[in-house]
C-alpha cells in the first residue's frame, strides 16, 4: 500500500510514504515519531510526521493542513467544519462494529463522541486533556499552605502567598481565557452553549465575570503572557509558581525524571456542594479527504490509536494518550507520578464544547473579545451581548446547514 505521494527537498515525488502533521510539544510529536521504526517493520509502511504550533493547532486553519497531508492531529471543536467543507474523511466506513465498541469501552470521558457529528465519525481518539489544577507540592508545603480546594482558597492563596514568595499561576492569553470562563461557567453549573440560543444568559456571565476578574488581580504578572506550556516550563524552572487553577494538564511535567515535578488534580470548587467541572481538551487523528490512500493512514491511526501502543510507547515516549487502559495502568502511572489515576476523574466528567460549523472562529474571537474585558477593562455587557449574538447566529447556520 502507498500513501499519498510527496514531493521531496529535490522536487521528486516520494512514494510510499504516510506524512502527518503534529503540534509541536514532545507531548504530541514524541510518541508518534517513535512508532515509525516499529510500524515500518510491523506493516512495511514509512512515515513522517511535520509540526505546527499549538496556535495553530487550536485556532488555526485546519482546511489548508487536510490539503497538504494524509493524516492531521486536530482539535475536536473542529469536527463540524471539517464535516461539512469536506476537509477530511468519515471514519465509520472504515471502522467495523467491534472497533467502534472498544473505542467506546476504552474512551477517556468524552473523548470518542467528541469527533462524532450527524452520523459521521470524523477522527479517532489520540491523546485526551482537560483543564486541570496543577501545583508544585514542595513549594505549598514550604510555605505552609494546603492545595486549594475552593476558589476562595484560590483567592486567599494569591493575597497571602507573596510574603512567603510564591504566587498564583494563571495561563490567560485570550484563548486559555476563555476556556477558563467555560470552566468556571460548568463547575458553576452550568452548560455553556447546549441551552439554545444563548451561550450564557447575562446574569450567568455577570458571576463568571467576576470570578475572573477576581483570579487576574491576585495572579502572577506574567499570567497574561502565558499558555500552558509556558506557564508549566516557568513552575518547572522556578520557585515562584506554587499553584494554577486552571490550565491544561500535561503528563510531561509530571514524570519520575524531573527535579521539580508538578502534581495535577481537579481544580477548585466554585459552588458549594457541587464538584467542578472543566473543558474537555485532547486531540484526535483524522484522515484527510484528500489522501490518496486512506486505507493505509487508517491502518497507521489504527495502530497508534490501540491500547496496547497507548498504554506502552506512547507514555514511554512522552505521550498523553487517549485510551482509558493507558489511564488505569499501573505502569503508566508509575511513570508519571500518578498523572494519569490523578486527573481521569476530572477528564470523565469534563465539559464538552459545542462542534457547530463556525464555532471555532466564533470561539477565538470570543476569546479575543474577553481578554480586553478581563485585561483592558472593555465594557463587560457589550461582550455577552456580542457573544450570546454570535453564539446564536452560529447555532442557527449550523441548524440550517446540517445535512
Amino acid at each position: 500500500m502507498l500513501g499519498q505521494p510527496h514531493k521531496d527537498k529535490n522536487g521528486q515525488w516520494e512514494r510510499g510514504l504516510i506524512i502527518g502533521i503534529a503540534w509541536d510539544h514532545r507531548r504530541c510529536w514524541g510518541p508518534l515519531d517513535a512508532s515509525i521504526a516499529p510500524y515500518r517493520e510491523q506493516a512495511g509502511e514509512d512515515v513522517r510526521w511535520d509540526r505546527r504550533s499549538l496556535y495553530s493547532f487550536g485556532d488555526g486553519d485546519l482546511a489548508g493542513f487536510a490539503s497538504k497531508y494524509d493524516l492531521v492531529i486536530f482539535d475536536h471543536p473542529f469536527v463540524g467544519d471539517a464535516r461539512t467543507q469536506g476537509w477530511l474523511l468519515d471514519l465509520g466506513p472504515l471502522l467495523s462494529l467491534q472497533d467502534k465498541a472498544l473505542f467506546e469501552r476504552d474512551a477517556v470521558g468524552a473523548s470518542w463522541r467528541s469527533y462524532a457529528s450527524e452520523g459521521g465519525i470524523w477522527g479517532l481518539p489520540l491523546d485526551s486533556a482537560a483543564q486541570t489544577g496543577a501545583w508544585r507540592a514542595d513549594l505549598l508545603q514550604q510555605s505552609g499552605f494546603a492545595v486549594p480546594r475552593t476558589f476562595e482558597d484560590v483567592i486567599a492563596l494569591g493575597e497571602r502567598g507573596a510574603a512567603k514568595g510564591i504566587a498564583v499561576g494563571w495561563p490567560c492569553v485570550p484563548t486559555d481565557l476563555m476556556c477558563t470562563l467555560v470552566s468556571v461557567a460548568a463547575s458553576m453549573g452550568l452548560d455553556p452553549g447546549h441551552r439554545g440560543s444563548e451561550f450564557l444568559s447575562g446574569a450567568e456571565a455577570d458571576g463568571v465575570l467576576a470570578q475572573l476578574r477576581a483570579l487576574a488581580r491576585v495572579a502572577h504578572p506574567k499570567s497574561k503572557e502565558w499558555n500552558p506550556i509556558r506557564c508549566l516550563d516557568h513552575m518547572a524552572a522556578n520557585d515562584d509558581v506554587a499553584y494554577v487553577p486552571y490550565l491544561f494538564n500535561y503528563v510531561n511535567y509530571s514524570t519520575g525524571d524531573l527535579a521539580r515535578p508538578i502534581t495535577f488534580g481537579a481544580a477548585p470548587t466554585i459552588n458549594e456542594g457541587l464538584a467542578a467541572r472543566t473543558l474537555l481538551g485532547g486531540a484526535g487523528i483524522g484522515i484527510s479527504a484528500s489522501s490518496l490512500n486512506p486505507r493505509a493512514a487508517f491502518a497507521y491511526a489504527m495502530y497508534l490509536c490501540s491500547p496496547a501502543y497507548q498504554s506502552g510507547d506512547y507514555v514511554t515516549f512522552g505521550g498523553q494518550p487517549g485510551s482509558r487502559t493507558a489511564w488505569q495502568s499501573e505502569r503508566c502511572n508509575q511513570l508519571t507520578r500518578g498523572f494519569f489515576r490523578n486527573t481521569l476523574p476530572v477528564l470523565d466528567n469534563a465539559y464538552l464544547r459545542p462542534t457547530h460549523p463556525g464555532f471555532v472562529p466564533f470561539f477565538h474571537n470570543a476569546s479575543l473579545r474577553l481578554a480586553a474585558v478581563i485585561h483592558e477593562d472593555a465594557p463587560a455587557a457589550q461582550f455577552v451581548d456580542w457573544l450570546n449574538a454570535s453564539y446564536d447566529d452560529v447555532r442557527q447556520r449550523s441548524i440550517g446547514g446540517a445535512r
